[in-house]
């Protein structure tokens, strides 16, 4: 009867392997597209698709069913689902880790070990994607449910060292090195730790002395500038919000006698201002204007005790190339500065020093800045310009040009 049925099942296998030679399996894998077909079987991904779509994934819907089946106990799922994180951190896509990570977390079993690693890995997840805020508390986390956690209590180590928290990143090697004296990558954290802090200390401590340093030469510069009777206007944008300055006459002895440093900071696009040379002197930045051609010159560092009439010499050594008609030769300009508060011009001696204008009664230096007017005497526009407009000379009232 053994020998019957064995004859028979050879003879079956026999006719089912002869049908190979005349038909092919219909389910085979095609030569053009065996590679794609593997992809879709779980053993043999790749890399999981973003979307399982059980049309096109049956083999892996049907064990994502599995993994996330509700029925499971709490520990089986939250397992599951860490399995399930590492695969992801492993193909370095941490933030569908994190996303598995968290729905372990979620599942609140009572396997605090386990706990402790989904927030592990959570911890690490967030460390490579840059979150080191939400790294650091992860590992926090896990170092309250496991103080011993090694990989929790060196990834507190280096999220502290990326916050630059150089002191809490000591104190998290020294937690560890408690209970783990002898882990190499501890101690390494622990020196780098240490040296990172002393590094910072020694920057903060020459930041501050340079800071110190700049603002006591600041006072005394501002000091320099009091002490010759030169009046600074606190720009308006620097004044106090809410004060009554806002009201207040920028002018007033009230508003002068409140200006700060601030008042020295020159609003011109090179940036220069005023400074004490090695010989004591004031060099100050100075703007010219020419209103007849809306045109404008800067001199960076021009000394108090030097004349306008040594600059304006080398100004129009060579005439600027707006000056179609010849005009503006040194002896032809005259310079004034404005009093907007009384709408007066006062006309300036070229051969009188800078000081000696700044020092001027009616001079306010407006955002560092000393500023003045230049015009062709004589000329139509001069005129024009001059025209109905108060003109004081600095010993005392000229006649209307």
């Amino acid at each position: 009867m053994a020998s019957t049925v064995h004859s028979d099942s050879d003879d079956g296998m026999d006719a089912f392997m002869d049908k190979f030679k005349t038909q092919r399996y219909k389910n085979a894998f095609s030569e053009n597209d065996w590679e794609e077909e593997f992809n879709k079987i779980p053993m043999f991904m790749k890399n999981a698709p973003e979307e399982i779509d059980p049309q096109k994934y049956p083999e892996l819907a049907c064990l994502q069913s599995i993994i996330h089946d509700e029925d499971r106990p709490p520990e089986e799922q939250a397992k599951s689902l860490k399995d399930e994180g590492n695969a992801y951190f492993k193909e370095k896509n941490y933030q569908k880790a994190v996303v598995a990570y968290t729905a372990g977390l979620k599942k609140k079993c009572a396997d605090q070990d386990l706990n402790a690693v989904l927030l592990t890995n959570r911890a690490a997840s967030h460390f490579y994607l840059g979150n080191m805020r939400s790294a650091l508390n992860d590992a926090a986390a896990a170092k309250k449910l496991k103080p011993d956690h090694l990989k929790a209590l060196i990834r507190g180590a280096q999220c502290c060292i990326e916050l630059r928290h150089f002191s809490e990143a000591i104190q998290w090697c020294e937690d560890g090195l408690k209970v783990h004296p002898t882990d190499k990558k501890l101690r390494e954290l622990r020196a780098a730790a240490d040296k990172h802090k002393r590094a910072a200390e020694r920057d903060a401590r020459k930041a501050k002395a340079k800071e110190k340093k700049l603002h006591g030469e600041k006072e005394a510069l501002l000091n320099a500038i009091k002490d010759r009777g030169i009046k600074l206007v606190q720009p308006a944008r620097a004044q106090r919000s809410g004060s009554d300055s806002e009201d207040e006459d920028e002018r007033s002895p009230a508003a002068i006698a409140e200006l700060s440093l601030d008042g020295l900071s020159s609003q011109e696009v090179t940036g220069a201002q005023v400074f004490v040379d090695e010989q004591g002197s004031l060099q100050w930045p100075v703007l010219f204007l020419y209103p007849e051609h809306q045109q404008s010159d800067f001199i960076s560092a021009f000394c108090e005790n030097s004349c306008f009439t040594d600059h304006l010499g080398v100004m129009f050594e060579e005439l600027p190339p707006w000056d179609a008609d010849r005009k503006y030769l040194p002896q032809n300009l005259q310079l004034y500065f404005e009093d907007e508060e009384k709408e007066t011009l006062y006309r300036v001696d070229p051969e009188m020093s800078l000081l000696k204008i700044l020092q001027h009664k009616r001079y306010f230096v407006k955002a560092g800045t000393p500023s003045f007017i230049v015009l062709v005497k004589g000329s139509s526009y001069c005129k024009q310009f001059l025209s109905g407009r108060k003109i004081h000379g600095l010993g005392g009232l000229l006649t209307m040009l």
